[in-house]
């Protein structure tokens, strides 16, 4: 062993000099700072999210429901020792004094009481531009506290009065900062924090109001398990309708989905990145063992062991690796920062700092990959006979183990598909670039045979007479080159084709011209004469549909009760009415899935398709509403995909006609406002009883993380472009010295190096365009898969693809081919003769 570790270190130490590592290490530095670039990013960001769960949520678990926390649940949570406080909500309309403009707006108010928030901390300013000071205070009675931007839109200020309901109350304070605040529809409004001893002042709730409660309680980790098993146990006895736990591992679901969605991005450039490392490794150890046949047959003539001889191999791409590894780790770290700072919009407090996981994982796939894709061609040294010092044609490099390269290219394949964090995710990229390279190596070996029959040597120039026996002379090196380089495009042009198709789908979902008004409650006689106001302040493209309230009671005749259901979701819908409607024509915003729309067909209704399957509802059932007493029969004839995020007015049913007769129905519209100043206050002062939602901050908002996603991943994309070109020069310059003694043969019997040259760009751009071609047909069926199953975009590939990937592949080979062998042609004649004889 000590022999093995005498003969690494020098092995090491000159193959360092002479360079012959350089491509090893930069590959494999590569990919472990992609990866771990993300990983210390999403380590940080899940300790982040962890740490700051219990303040979005205002506590260490919520009790949500629609009707007040039964008394039962209150002791429960005093029993346990535990703080608790409640606090609840509802939508309303605020107004100004009739002598400050009467001006109104809609506002989600919000009663607390003494001990609200438990976790986190209400932050408030004392001016419009002051900084917000954290606070343990709540509204003192006669005070509200309002978000800046109800006092611009009722030009109010500091000290004004707010009238809500039967009462005025004093703005006191500013919100800056609302820690539980969350993000569902309401939250979009403006907030209205108040004393709960002024509720009952306002008149606004009623016994038939929609109020929101949040009953939340904050003690010890054990308690607070015991109190969410009680709450589970009540829900699913029916103890607790409409109610639902909101615990640390929920958190804040829509900042997880826009965060998951990041990730998913980042972690797929980070594995493309990875996976052309691999290939580029693989081709680096084997040019590299190439290189060291003569010096490993020279070893066992003066008496090494073939076990000295691996153990030193062994040890060398070891301490490479570990080296290679290291630097990416370091270089990962650094790197993880321009996500911070790219993604800080998306996570507003200061993260805590990385655990060691990353740098673990880091080491461990760099190692892995060294060994796998490295160490089975170098370990091949150790096995060349001594007769190869006096006899060149023994001893060649063969095929890997199918054993050793197998188990190293399972564990790779297993180390990415974890990093990836979705199980479809990695699957489809790794699985994706393996059954790739097993289509590559197919067609580019028959396309090798077809190009040997297809050349008619005694009409075609000379050139590419020379260039086709060069590339038929060495099929398998041809197979291995179109192969490699069809890897390496593949993965520049799958990130193209998401820099373009996937992210401009995600783009569209939300473009600069979606509706940015949701009005809601515009009564039947309102209907015209409000759509004649919109079209005369200029809003000529708006959605309009009744809006009806309606409860599902029998499927197929068959009474339903949440009791049937064990899905959450699913009880929570069977227990509350539906949002329905109704229309002639499909919404243009949806997208029928099964069945078909039939216009103006009574008693046919289209259900969304993600209600359908919640429920498990399918084509033909027969569905009963009670809609405010009346009762409604009608079958299901089609299915719809439906964007909730695209800001258009949407339904989970929608009857397909153009009018319900008997049915109570109020109107909902979605529309963009003009630009024109005062336009919502007069909207709302010609019909007081509208409620008004401006979307314009949600909007923006949405395109901020958008924009921010994108840089980041644009920003990761140079990794892999760079680990794309490194597979290129590596692919080119494998065949480097057989070229090199093939040219010298040909330049001994009277070849210019201008015939030469030619002969070299016809064969690189014959290449580069065949694995160009390969690379985008595959790109766009991967791209396709991404799409549908992982992102949930349109795919939208154009058909030109194949050709521009074809012409990228023709440039990038020959751009690469000259820098690597640029070095071929400009050998003396003597020399590169003298190398052909050794």
């Amino acid at each position: 062993m000590n022999a093995s570790l005498r003969l690494g270190w020098r092995t090491l130490w000159r193959d360092l000099r002479a360079g012959e590592l350089r491509l090893l290490i930069v590959a494999v530095l590569l990919a472990v700072a992609a990866l771990t670039a993300v990983g210390f990013f999403a380590d940080r960001l899940k300790g982040g999210l962890q740490r700051d769960a219990r303040q979005l949520l205002g506590g260490d678990a919520v009790l949500a429901s629609d009707n007040p926390t039964p008394p039962a649940f209150v002791e429960r949570a005093r029993a346990l020792g535990l703080q608790a406080t409640t606090n609840y909500g509802f939508p309303t309309m605020a107004r100004a004094d009739d002598a400050q403009g009467g001006a109104t707006k809609l506002v989600a108010l919000k009663a607390v009481t003494t001990g609200y928030p438990l976790r986190g901390s209400v932050q408030t300013a004392t001016a419009p531009d002051a900084l917000g000071q954290a606070t343990r205070d709540v509204p003192a009675p006669g005070d509200v506290w309002v978000d800046a931007s109800l006092l611009e839109s009722l030009a109010l200020k500091l000290g004004d009065k707010l009238l809500l309901g039967d009462t005025g109350l004093r703005i006191a304070r500013i919100i800056t900062l609302e820690p539980d605040r969350g993000a569902g529809f309401m939250s979009f409004a403006p907030r209205v924090m108040l004393n709960q001893a002024d509720v009952a002042r306002t008149g606004l709730v009623q016994p038939a109001s929609r109020v929101s409660y949040r009953f939340a309680v904050a003690g010890s980790a054990g308690a607070v398990k015991q109190f969410g098993d009680a709450v589970e146990a009540g829900i699913k006895k029916g103890e607790l309708r409409g109610a639902r736990l909101e615990s640390f591992e929920s958190g804040r679901p829509e900042m997880r989905q826009t965060l998951d969605r990041a990730e998913k991005f980042l972690n797929l450039v980070a594995l493309l990145a990875a996976l052309l490392s691999a290939v580029a490794v693989a081709l680096a150890a084997r040019g590299f063992a190439a290189s060291h046949l003569d010096d490993c047959a020279m070893l066992r003539v003066l008496g090494q062991s073939q076990r000295t001889i691996a153990g030193a191999y062994a040890f060398e791409f070891a301490i490479v690796g570990l080296v290679a590894s290291g630097l990416g780790v370091a270089v990962g770290f650094g790197v993880h920062y321009a996500f911070v700072v790219l993604l800080a919009g998306l996570v507003e407090s200061a993260l805590p700092a990385p655990t060691l996981w990353p740098v673990a994982f880091g080491l461990g796939m760099g190692l892995t990959l060294l060994f796998a894709f490295g160490l089975p061609p170098v370990l091949q040294l150790a096995r060349v006979p001594p007769l190869r010092v006096i006899r060149r044609d023994v001893g060649g490099l063969k095929p890997a183990s199918v054993a050793v390269l197998g188990i190293g290219v399972l564990g790779f394949a297993a180390l990415l598909v974890a990093a990836s964090s979705d199980l479809k995710l990695g699957l489809i990229a790794v699985g994706g670039f393996g059954a790739a390279v097993a289509v590559f190596a197919l067609l580019s070996w028959l396309a090798v045979k077809v190009l040997r029959r297809s050349v008619n040597e005694s009409t075609a120039p000379r050139w590419l007479v020379l260039a086709t026996r060069q590339i038929s002379a060495r099929p398998a090196y041809a197979v291995v080159q179109v192969s490699a380089l069809a890897v390496g495009l593949l993965a520049l042009i799958l990130l193209v084709l998401l820099r373009t198709d996937l992210v401009a789908s995600w783009r569209r979902a939300t473009p600069p011209d979606a509706p940015n008004r949701f009005v809601i409650n515009v009564m039947p006689d309102q209907s015209e004469a409000f759509q004649k106001t919109l079209r005369d302040g200029g809003v000529n493209k708006f959605d309009w549909y009744p809006m009806i309230r309606g409860r599902l009671i029998s499927v197929n005749d068959k009474p339903v009760s949440p009791d049937d259901y064990a899905d959450d979701r699913a009880k929570r819908l069977v227990d509350r009415e539906f949002n329905l409607s109704n229309s002639a024509a499909a919404p243009p915003h949806n997208i029928v899935t099964a069945g078909a729309w039939k216009p103006d067909a009574p008693g046919e209704i289209s259900v969304e398709e993600g209600l359908a399957e919640t429920l498990g509802l399918k084509l033909g059932d027969s569905l009963r509403f009670d809609i405010g007493g009346i009762l409604s029969d009608a079958r299901i004839t089609s299915l719809r995909k439906v964007d909730w995020g695209s800001m258009h007015a949407n339904f989970f049913v929608m009857y397909t006609v153009a009018n319900l007769v008997d049915v109570p129905a109020t109107y909902m519209g979605a529309f963009r406002a003009p630009e024109t100043k005062g336009f919502d206050n007069a909207l709302v002062r010609a019909f007081p009883n509208v409620t008004n939602v401006d979307m314009s901050a949600t909007i923006g908002q949405v395109q901020r993380v958008l924009d921010q996603v994108v840089r980041a991943v644009e920003f990761l994309f140079g990794f892999t472009l760079a680990a794309g070109l490194l597979v290129l020069f590596a692919t080119v310059t494998a065949t480097r010295e057989e070229r090199a003694r093939e040219f010298a043969v040909m330049r001994a019997v009277g070849a210019r190096a201008s015939l030469l040259r030619q002969v070299q760009r016809a064969e690189l751009v014959g290449v580069g365009l065949l694995a160009g071609f390969l690379a985008s047909i595959v790109a766009s069926v991967i791209g396709w898969g991404l799409a549908r199953y992982v992102f949930d975009f349109t795919w939208t590939a154009s058909p030109l693809v194949p050709v521009g990937g074809a012409l990228a592949g023709a440039v990038l080979a020959l751009a690469a081919g000259w820098w690597g062998l640029r070095e071929v042609l400009r050998r003396p004649v003597v020399e590169t003769l003298r190398r052909a004889a050794e």
